[in-house]
């Protein structure tokens, strides 16, 4: 089992986009110093909920000049939003900047808000995702690719700057749909996913169906890589983990339904292509459902805790099939105390090794 570091960034408001920054770079230091596999940074948009997150290849480019071994992850690009060909660009750029050390999660995109960015993708975002990741995997190949220049003429491209990597290390994000593990191990790329929404009986099922889709598709089942984020927040004594937590965690639950409820506002779907009630929920009854979430994730979903409190879900996942934690540290905790958890975090990841 492997452990890499995820960022989202849910610490409000009132919290400078600089001092965000500048805790993604000093925990990517320390998990580089410390062993860890990969950080890994998202795209959002629109909303102080991970909102200091726009850009993957732009926070990727801090993460890789403050680090020299870990790998710099995005996770994910919502590659319906962008250009294929400047997509490439950018990571290939990020590739020579980090020594070779990029990999793509790519998401289709979910918010419908997101795609003010470009409108005519939205209703076949997923079709649209998997083409550009196949033109993206040529052009990083050193293989030409045609499109339409300024006046409509056909013209022939190549990726400039020449990445590093030879292949690009590529991941799809899913937020539980069968169809996108299927898809994963159908292109023979990665899978990323969590527990928002499925439980372990369910994820079990879901990586032996990516597991025979490589199969059929002549990929070796067993080389492909499936992660699994996790909220983490570690203390050598459990209980200043949890309670360090409980308060953050909340209310970044609550802030997550919040963002759904706009998506669903806006006239899409929310994560993982579900829909929302429409009648509102009542505030005393928010407040049940978080304390009850938040338990639940206790027992049930996270490496909140100590390393000794901590071992035996993980060792759980492990059997189902996983092969990586993402460990998303940032979910409203302060800057101090997210550093605080990563000591512990490094000294757990080493008895896996």
């Amino acid at each position: 089992m492997r452990f890499g570091l995820m960022f989202f960034e849910a610490a409000g408001v009132n919290t400078p986009a600089s001092e965000v920054y500048q805790t993604v770079c000093a925990a990517s230091r320390l998990a580089d110093e410390g062993g860890l596999s990969a950080v890994w940074t998202p795209e959002r948009h629109f909303d102080h909920f991970g909102g200091a997150f726009p850009n993957p290849a732009l926070t990727g480019a801090a993460v890789a000049v403050s680090t020299r071994h870990i790998q710099v992850r995005a996770g994910s690009l919502i590659s319906p939003l962008h250009n294929t060909i400047r997509i490439a660009e950018d990571w290939s750029v990020l590739d020579n900047l980090s020594g070779g050390r990029v990999a793509i999660s790519f998401g289709s995109g979910w918010n419908v808000n997101d795609f003010v960015l470009n409108p005519h993708n939205y209703d076949q975002r997923r079709e649209v995702m998997l083409s550009q990741i196949e033109q993206i995997r040529r052009l990083w190949r050193g293989e030409e690719i045609k499109a339409a220049n300024g006046v409509g003429r056909i013209a022939s491209v190549k990726l400039y700057p020449s990445p590093v990597q030879p292949e690009l290390p590529v991941w799809l994000t899913s937020s539980g749909d069968p169809k996108t593990f299927a898809a994963a191990g159908s292109i023979g790329a990665n899978i990323l996913t969590h527990l928002i929404g499925q439980d372990l009986d369910e994820l079990s099922r879901k990586i032996d169906l990516y597991r025979q889709a490589r199969s059929d598709h002549g990929y070796p089942p067993g080389e492909g890589v499936v992660s699994l984020m996790l909220h983490t927040h570690m203390d050598y004594d459990a209980a200043t983990a949890v309670e360090r937590s409980r308060d953050p965690f909340r209310n970044y639950l609550r802030s997550a339904v919040a963002l759904e409820r706009q998506a669903a506002a806006g006239g899409g779907t929310i994560s993982g292509g579900l829909q929302l009630p429409d009648e509102e929920i009542p505030a005393d009854l928010i407040e049940e459902l978080l304390d009850l979430t938040y338990e639940r994730y206790l027992t049930s979903g996270s490496l909140i805790g100590s390393p000794e409190t901590c071992t035996h879900f993980a060792d759980r996942v492990t059997e189902l099939g996983v092969d990586e934690i993402a460990c998303l540290i940032d979910f409203g905790l302060p800057g101090q105390d997210v550093l605080a958890g990563l000591p512990a975090l490094i000294n757990f990841a080493a008895r896996f090794r």
